[in-house]
């Protein structure tokens, strides 16, 4: 088959990112002596830098961490909603659901308190030698990819007449930044620098771990907690045509820990995958998997159209019954063979247009009412009387079907069979208003929470938003083999278990499984502002081939046929057990996603 590149291959160690500058400075911190960890924390920092309109410090990142010869853990750098945010709070300011931008929608940040844990518990590096990469390229500028122009330009009005410090960051002279142009933070490379001295002066004579601890002090409650509180009180313009303020407060900040969880696993077709918990997607793609019948094939006759269906129903159940209380959600009973046997006959020959959650062990589960406006604002699908309404902000259509990934990922595993998957998200440059003597804006994930009273993903004060973010690892007879993800928001789990299914049914390799014709479905409600869905729609590359979306339309899914290489944004990292071999390869779309190694 075909491959855009080769699947990488060494011995020493592997990184595959959406960026190859952070892919480049994990390697090189493994090139120093650095583990798959240290170097998981060097790119993930450099990603808050170069990719900013996808991810920054104050928003969230799960990971998947698997150290040599332990078990599979979950590190949840998601934080929860703040002890004010309520639906009754939230309602009170006239809101049907929380805006998609600006510093109401700010849960607690979690991604910086993740990365530190990390690198504490499983890191040998100091901060100050995972950071310097960042602090590199925040000081000195890098070439700017031309998605950051775009974000810029899509919000050129608000930053000139609302968000004017970012205007003066991301516009200045009225210019967005161009392709290629080099663009500096110094204000982020500031806080860097003096977060590094400050731990230092806390930490005087101490350890690795002792400054560690202090840098996570200093972002909770010191200067850098000082600014994200007084940020968080400034009402901005969002979203919803208003100014509101964050109900985040220094207390929230302050009693933030990031945590360590068991993995979600599922065994299927002689693998176990592991996932993030029902606070996230993950269990999406256990379930697509536990809905596929005994015997499924590999690009067998009406493959794209069942998987398609059983994405529906697994998101339909995403809908009812997951979100962060979690021993109300029944995952036994939505993973169980008896369940998906009867789930499994909903799929027909023909595409559903409804959104059919189940009822695993009896009635409880319950999806959300979609806004009016989300059902008659766009038109109705071809001969059905059904709503067609398009996804939007931060996941948004291009004319052809594409969306725009609103995320990054990272995978790293070295030479001692350490292994990482992560996926930073949040804090996104054009979603909430920078913070100038930080660098950097609030995070915006609450978007993803209802405004409505009894639902699993209710907004709760205390509890974690749903979040879409999923990295995947993977499992034969025990060992860690294979870590993956993408970005795509809602797609994530979609994208992940086509890649997957490739590699474990299709034999194919890691570049073969990743460069394959993609495809996704926005059938069910999005979990970004502001929540729509299209039912029936599936997004296809135009690689799939006539006969394949031929055949899809005759079934009556509404296809939309995107550009040859518009679905998917996989990265991916590989370990054989039996001969140390490790693997590599990262998605060309796009233009930016690298894998390197040796």
């Amino acid at each position: 088959m075909f491959t855009t590149r080769p699947t990488l291959q060494g011995t020493f160690g592997m990184v595959s990112s959406t960026h190859w500058l952070a892919s480049q400075s994990a390697m090189a911190v493994l090139e120093d002596g650095g583990n798959a960890f240290d170097a998981a924390v060097a790119a993930g920092f450099v990603l808050h830098v170069v990719e900013p309109h996808l991810n920054g410090p104050a928003g969230e990142v799960p990971i998947l961490l698997a150290p040599a010869g332990g078990p599979v853990r979950v590190l949840c750098g998601q934080g929860p909603a703040p002890a004010g945010a309520s639906v009754g709070h939230y309602r009170s300011l006239g809101l049907d659901l929380v805006p998609g931008t600006g510093p109401l929608a700010a849960a607690v940040p979690g991604a910086f308190d993740a990365w530190m844990v990390l690198l504490r518990d499983h890191g040998t590096k100091t901060l100050a030698e995972v950071l310097r990469y960042a602090v590199g390229y925040a000081e000195h500028g890098h070439p700017a990819v031309a998605a950051i122009g775009a974000s810029v330009e899509a919000v050129r009005t608000l930053f000139a007449t609302e968000w004017t410090d970012s205007a003066a960051l991301y516009l200045p002279a009225g210019r967005a930044p161009r392709p290629g142009a080099l663009l500096r933070n110094p204000a982020l490379a500031t806080t860097w620098r003096r977060l590094l001295r400050e731990a230092d002066a806390r930490a005087v004579g101490a350890g690795r771990e002792q400054r560690i601890e202090a840098a996570r002090q200093i972002w909770r409650s010191g200067f850098i907690g000082e600014a994200l509180a007084a940020a968080a009180a400034r009402p901005a313009m969002d979203s919803s045509g208003e100014r509101h303020a964050s109900t985040l407060i220094g207390d929230d900040l302050a009693g933030y820990e990031a945590r360590y969880e068991p993995p979600l696993t599922y065994d299927r077709f002689g693998w176990t995958v592991c996932k993030p918990g029902p606070w996230s997607q993950g269990p999406v793609f256990a379930q697509q998997l536990a809905l596929l019948p005994d015997g499924f094939g590999y690009q067998e006759p009406g493959y794209v159209h069942t998987l398609v269906e059983g994405t529906k129903l697994a998101m339909a159940d995403r809908e009812a019954w997951y979100g962060d209380a979690e021993a109300d959600v029944p995952v036994g009973a939505l993973l169980s063979p008896a369940y998906n046997d009867g789930r499994r006959t909903l799929i027909g020959d023909a595409a559903s247009y409804e959104l059919r959650p189940g009822s695993p062990g009896g009635p409880g589960g319950r999806a959300p009412r979609l806004p009016r406006f989300a059902l008659e604002s766009v038109p109705r699908a071809p001969g059905t009387g059904e709503p067609s309404v398009a996804t939007d902000e931060p996941m948004t259509p291009a004319a052809d079907g594409r969306t725009r990934g609103d995320t990054c990922h990272l995978d790293v595993v070295d030479r001692w069979g350490n292994m990482v998957a992560a996926t930073p998200s949040g804090g996104w440059l054009q979603s909430s208003p920078l913070i100038p003597e930080l660098g950097f804006p609030l995070g915006t994930r609450l978007q993803m929470t209802w405004l409505e009273e009894g639902l699993p993903n209710s907004l709760t004060p205390g509890r974690r938003p749903r979040t879409t973010l999923s990295p995947s690892m993977a499992l034969r007879d025990g060992e860690p083999v294979l870590a993956f993800g993408t970005p795509g928001g809602d797609q994530q789990d979609q994208w992940s278990l086509h890649f997957f299914l490739a590699v474990a049914l299709g034999g194919l390799g890691l570049q073969e499984a990743i460069d394959a014709p993609g495809w996704h479905t926005d059938g069910f409600p999005g979990s970004f502002h502001p929540r729509v869905m299209r039912p029936g729609s599936v997004t296809v590359e135009s690689r799939l081939g006539g006969r394949t979306i031929g055949e899809l339309r005759r079934r009556g899914h509404r296809v939309t046929v995107g550009g040859p290489w518009s679905e998917g944004r996989l990265c991916a990292v590989a370990r054989d057990p039996e001969t140390g071999v490790l693997s590599a390869a990262a998605n060309p779309r796009g233009m930016q996603g690298y894998a390197v190694g040796r």
